[in-house]
């Protein structure tokens, strides 16, 4: 952890680094800035450090000017002799605000609350980074086999995917029909879930194909396809809740 430490009294910032190292062997004081001027050139040539002792009462005035004229985006820890400065000190990035003389115990608690914010931040930003890396890309088009070569069919060409005879066929807004070389569950894991819902065993449909849908026996539903006279595609009971959430969202 690498640390800055803005005190103007060399007794108290002498005592903090005992406190500091007791606490975090391993943490680094970078150096300790003693006045508004001289803090304000430091963080304006400097890296972030991890963390920021910083006094609210400086021999040049009180250190939020210094936060009011630069950014400091790590986590701060106020210490001040002082208390009615504690609600202006949260509306930065405080994360604790310990009255002098420090004491070890108050110190310790400060750097487990720094700790937790360090976590969650870290754990938001891991699955941030792991929501876009496995963000999914879904079947646009098929390559299919055409006469001596292959041919390609859009997926926005389709209304719906059925089984027949164990062949997946594909029917197209033209009336056609497609065979499609994989199997259900492959194919239902290939395809745009907001765009394609599992009916049954049989069917994937898509949803600007349906036409209605009317209440069955047992819970279940009918789905109508458009253009599609006589074909009628169930939906058990168990899975009707989630097709009418399917279309509603």
């Amino acid at each position: 952890m690498r640390i800055v430490i803005v005190e103007d009294e060399k007794p108290n910032s002498d005592r903090l680094t005992r406190l500091i190292m007791a606490l975090k062997p391993n943490a680094h004081i970078l150096i300790v800035l003693e006045s508004i001027t001289d803090s304000i050139a430091w963080f304006s040539t400097n890296p972030t450090p991890d963390l920021v002792m910083m006094d609210v009462r400086l021999s040049d005035g009180l250190s939020f000017e210094i936060l009011s004229k630069i950014k400091i985006s790590c986590p701060i820890i106020f210490t001040t002799a002082y208390d009615e400065y504690a609600v202006r000190a949260f509306k930065f990035n405080s994360v604790d605000y310990l009255l002098k003389p420090v004491v070890p115990e108050e110190l310790a608690a400060a750097f487990s609350k720094l700790d937790t914010l360090v976590k969650d931040e870290l754990n938001t930003k891991l699955e941030n980074l792991l929501n876009f890396v496995s963000a999914k890309e879904y079947r646009s088009r098929f390559l299919l086999p055409y006469r001596d070569g292959f041919k390609t069919l859009l997926v926005s060409d389709i209304k719906y995917f059925f089984l027949e005879l164990k062949i997946i066929k594909a029917k197209l807004h033209n009336g056609t029909e497609e065979v499609i070389p994989l199997k259900m569950d492959e194919l239902e894991s290939q395809l745009d879930p907001k765009l394609f819902f599992r009916a049954n065993r049989q069917y994937i449909i898509h949803i600007d194909a349906i036409d209605q849908i009317y209440n069955h026996f047992n819970s279940k539903l009918v789905v109508l396809i458009k253009n599609n006279p006589g074909l009628e595609i169930i939906v058990s009971r168990e899975k009707a809740g989630l097709l009418k959430t399917w279309i509603d969202y």
